[in-house]
């Protein structure tokens, strides 16, 4: 456990465009990150991205102190400014070993979450470490922790009410939305086709809005998100052509420099005047600010939606301690696990060793003898051996966690 580590980027300590510097799309991920575990020596590696924190787990026996953390940061993006490049370096955080393990659980069960008690962060870590494994960077131990860290976030959302009325990002702009007063036939251009999109149209879809335009950069995708919609679909580069006006603005992509801008949002107004609603919930922004600045426009962002958030953290402040305790119960069976884990690993051997052994003594050492029994002793003979053989596996397997658990216990 002391080789594990990780290095965190978050919401508590930066501003989210900081953070937008750190996003990298699936496609980039799976080539820096290879790279990143090759060059600096990893064991293991797992990049977890949201909208609101990016942290690297790491298996490593090497220090991992902000020097590193710096050098990581410009292999990540080397048009980053060395000056933020400090700024970033100088608000990691870096968690190591059973403070590791805490801090993913605490993670995972929402505690750190910009919003405490949304539940996608589950599914955020599931698919992160299902993206890696598959890319061949994470290994036994990570794997035991993203097995636990998963168990550990269930346990705490079935068993305290930290997540009662649940409110995500999502859920908190598409309660502003309704809020609005935004009737079911409102016009919705929807631009990105990912999980926070899929999610803002499924409460859509479940309060009966029907009137949708899908744009997407993949069209194979935007057709996924408008079949289930019911909705008319286009390439993103369709954008510019767009003449049906809107009356909502939804728009969640992983572009590096912002889709609406002047010009094309003065064609997606389509002549109208009237007051826009546009959710960006995208990081960095989607929306170029002369946009905001100079049309009459409700604007919903991740920013905006902080005191909000901050809010339902007060509300739900008396069920933390709770959540702390079932997290804390939680490590301590984590650590039994690992060491156990350990012990199997230490005593994966010893079955070959046993069964060589026995090989050696039924075909070398006793082999004149045995070669003297009938078939029937003979048959008798090997189910003997064969059953020492598994129970004396066993029993030194069940002795070595015995007084593993002893040792713990005292």
């Amino acid at each position: 456990m002391s080789t594990f580590k990780v290095i965190s980027f978050n919401h508590q300590n930066l501003p989210l465009e900081k953070l937008a510097l750190l996003h990298l799309s699936e496609e980039v991920q799976s080539t820096f990150l290879s790279t990143l575990k090759t060059n600096f020596g990893f064991d293991e590696l797992m990049l977890l991205s949201t909208c609101n924190r990016v942290e690297f787990f790491v298996c490593a026996e090497n220090r991992i102190d902000k020097v590193i953390v710096k050098k990581i940061l410009t292999s990540l993006n080397s048009n980053i400014d060395e000056a933020i490049i400090d700024v970033l370096a100088d608000a990691v955080e870096i968690h190591e070993s059973e403070n590791a393990v805490l801090h993913v659980f605490e993670v995972a069960s929402s505690l750190k979450s910009l919003v405490v008690g949304e539940r996608e962060i589950i599914t955020q870590v599931r698919k992160a470490y299902e993206f890696c494994n598959i890319l061949g960077l994470t290994g036994d131990f990570i794997r035991m922790v993203v097995k636990h860290t998963i168990e550990a976030a269930k346990d705490v959302f079935t068993n305290t009410e930290i997540a009662k009325n649940p409110v995500s990002i999502v859920s908190l702009a598409y309660r502003q939305l309704r809020d609005l007063g935004i009737k079911n036939d409102a016009r919705i251009v929807m631009i990105g086709t990912g999980e926070t999109n899929t999610t803002m149209a499924g409460y859509l879809k479940k309060h009966k809005y029907a009137n949708f335009a899908i744009f997407n950069r993949t069209l194979s995708n935007a057709e996924k998100l408008a079949t289930q919609l019911d909705a008319a679909y286009f390439d993103l580069k369709e954008l510019n052509n767009y003449k049906k006006g809107f009356d909502v603005l939804i728009t969640c992509t992983g572009a590096t420099e912002t889709i609406i801008n002047a010009q094309n949002y003065t064609q997606l107004l389509a002549g109208d005047a009237n007051k826009k609603v546009i959710i960006d919930l995208a990081l960095p922004v989607d929306v170029d600010n002369e946009v905001l600045k100079n049309n009459n426009i409700h604007y919903i962002n991740i920013n905006s939606l902080k005191t909000q958030a901050e809010k339902n953290l007060a509300l739900r402040h008396n069920e933390i301690d709770k959540c702390k305790s079932i997290i804390n119960s939680q490590l301590q069976l984590f650590k039994s696990l690992y060491n156990e884990r350990k012990i199997e690993l230490a005593f994966g051997e010893i079955p070959k060793q046993v069964k060589a052994i026995k090989d050696l003594a039924i075909n070398e050492v006793f082999s004149k003898e045995i070669n003297s029994l009938d078939d029937k002793s003979k048959e008798v003979l090997d189910k003997v051996l064969s059953y020492v053989e598994k129970k004396y596996n066993a029993v030194a397997m069940k002795t070595a966690k015995d007084v593993l658990l002893n040792k713990e216990q005292k």
